[in-house]
């Protein structure tokens, strides 16, 4: 093991963030480069090679955690992204964006910090790239089969990578104009640098996947033709649908899904765009959903020079500690200051940090968080000229609370807070069907709308497999990578009849919540 009493006496330490006023006004990432290295051997000295390392289960890719905890802990970097890659296609991405699952399933965590396991990963990485250890690896023969993956995002890249590197020639399919799926324009660049994915995109086509970009499967290409075309196809097209917000008002200009929003600001880092047409700038910012993707429009709205923003959530704010419903190992539903909530909190004037200027017009807007709220109605101007309806002014809200196992509203708890930009980060419903793609496969849909499949991730169409939310529904990015691998092995074996490929979960699986 590493350090058989670090445990004992080495204590938690995190990546050291830039302050508040500075990284507000830049994209780049909000972690000071570098503060990681000098602490992260001592860090991965904590784990404590367990008999049993629940980390493995919390993981869905199955991580080798305590092996390259120990070659961290040693400084043999090299060996620690063998054992890294053995089972993650692309540590860069889950180390920067993954909520690490495995921390909360670590057995130091029943009565300690748990290990800084999504750390020691990013550190790993890191340095594999900055040493020359992330190399190509072609294939050593070709197996004259043919696979077209339609979509870029982490479940389609991982099984690309999987096929290429197992002979088989392999293209990716991708709607948006660059490679990458919500990892390109979903993630804001403060949260995972775009470097990142580019330098990635480049080993593969070293690998020898090819890429073609601006096709929309069902839209450019027929589906039924692609099939033809390929001995076999993985759909891995995401869960794209946004979940609605049907209320009074909705119509109003200004009110965007998050998916509308973000994928601008995106644009403009990329030098698409000098300036976002959804911009936060000088408005008050209200973003409707608490989850990961309300957060990135949070500390996007930060960085556009928004007045204020407010976060609402429906459900009523969760603990700071487990509680005995949400036992170790499970993944607890637990109160979380990301990074963009804290640039709230400085900028409100709610937490010290505050640069003169900042923070809000007036007392009340930039509230932060608001918990068990529900939107009523917004309000509007009166349109303009050459407007069919005005802008978003105000939005309504009222408390709601559980009762019965029903949510329901508070009588007299009514009140409404300025609002010129709203955006809904609601959640997904299911993987895009207006674009013809399932309809032209002829795909079959399970019960909650996405596209149904067997054990090895086949769906009702003969050489037409499907991996990621496209299948599983909305889930993280470990998920869409292990799900990644698992497809590409069933399309192993369909194509040769046999595989060695790995496949570390089954469809069925699901996280360990309650």
């Amino acid at each position: 093991m590493a350090d058989p009493k670090g445990f004992l006496t080495t204590g938690r330490e995190v990546a050291e963030t830039r302050p508040v006023g500075e990284r507000v006004k830049d994209w780049n990432e909000v972690y000071v480069p570098g503060s990681l290295l000098p602490i992260i051997s001592k860090q991965a000295g904590r784990c404590m090679d367990c008999g049993i390392p629940f980390c493995h289960q919390g993981c869905p890719l199955g991580n080798l955690i305590p092996e390259w905890n120990d070659y961290a802990y040693r400084e043999d970097w090299t060996a620690a992204s063998e054992r890294l890659h053995a089972t993650n296609n692309f540590p860069e991405f889950t180390g920067r964006l993954c909520p690490a699952p495995c921390e909360s399933a670590c057995v130091l965590g029943i009565n300690q910090p748990a290990v800084t396991i999504k750390n020691v990963e990013v550190s790993i990485i890191d340095q594999a790239w900055d040493r020359g250890d992330v190399t190509p690896q072609p294939p050593e023969r070709l197996s004259g089969k043919t696979v077209a993956v339609i979509g870029s995002g982490p479940a389609g890249l991982a099984a690309a990578q999987q096929l290429t590197r197992a002979g088989h020639t392999v293209a990716v399919y991708e709607r948006a104009d660059r490679i990458g799926g919500l990892l390109r324009y979903g993630i804001p660049e403060f949260k995972m640098e775009k470097s990142h994915i580019n330098r990635r995109i480049e080993q593969m086509r070293a690998e020898g996947t090819k890429f073609r970009t601006e096709v929309e499967v069902g839209t450019d290409v027929d589906a039924a033709k692609l099939r033809r075309r390929y001995d076999a196809v993985v759909i891995a097209a995401g869960a794209t649908v946004s979940r609605d917000l049907p209320v009074p008002g909705r119509e109003l200009n200004g009110v965007h899904f998050a998916m509308e929003y973000l994928p601008l600001a995106n644009k403009v880092q990329e030098g698409d765009l000098t300036v976002s047409p959804i911009t936060a700038e000088g408005k008050h910012v209200v973003v409707i959903g608490g989850g990961d993707t309300g957060a990135d429009c949070v500390g996007t709205a930060h960085r556009q020079g928004a007045l204020s923003v407010t976060q609402l959530e429906i459900m009523p704010r969760p603990g700071e500690d487990r509680n005995a419903g949400q036992p170790w190992p499970t993944f607890p539903m637990l109160y979380k200051v990301t990074s963009a909530h804290e640039e709230t909190e400085v900028l409100a004037g709610l937490k010290e940090g505050a640069e003169p200027g900042q923070g809000p017009s007036s007392p009340k807007a930039g509230e932060g968080r608001i918990y068990s709220v529900s939107t009523t109605h917004f309000e509007g101007s009166a349109p303009e000229e050459g407007q069919t309806v005005g802008n978003v002014q105000s939005l309504h809200l009222i408390e709601v609370e559980f009762k019965d196992g029903k949510l329901e509203q508070k009588p007299g708890t009514e009140r409404t807070i300025p609002a010129q930009l709203v955006t809904l980060a609601m959640g997904f419903t299911g993987t895009d069907q207006a674009n013809g793609l399932v309809q032209q496969f002829g795909l079959e849909l399970d019960a909650r709308g996405n596209v149904a499949r067997d054990d090895d991730y086949a769906t009702n169409v003969d050489g037409v497999f499907v991996a990621g939310d496209a299948g599983r529904g909305q889930s993280l990015i470990v998920w869409a990578i292990a799900e990644g691998r698992s497809a590409a092995r069933g399309v192993d074996r369909f194509l040769t009849g046999a595989s060695a490929l790995p496949a570390p979960i089954r469809p069925t699986d699901r996280s360990m919540t309650v």
